[in-house]
């Protein structure tokens, strides 16, 4: 197992994880949580659902509120010291 993992390995296994992480958890919330995907039968029948506000919902989750509620800035102070606007 020493010749596959070695220490310069380290760094790719990390990033590898994390992708493969956050591809689990987009596809597991999708499944269990997006209204347009239909696992029960009882859904399935249905052929348009009539199911806006939950849609809505899925949507505007949480993060995107809160995002939505912030200025587009990665440094706001550098931002401002060079733009010359003082926010006084």
């Amino acid at each position: 197992m020493g010749r596959w993992l070695k220490p310069d390995v380290y760094p790719l296994i990390g990033a590898m994880s994390l992708v493969t992480g956050m591809c689990v958890f987009q596809l597991t919330r999708n499944v269990f949580l997006n209204p347009d995907v239909r696992v029960s039968k009882s859904n399935r029948q249905s052929a348009v659902l009539e199911n806006a506000e939950e849609g809505e919902r899925y949507s505007q989750h949480a993060f995107r509120r809160f995002v939505s509620a912030h200025r587009p800035e990665v440094f706001p102070a550098i931002n401002r010291f060079f733009s010359g606007f003082s926010a006084k």
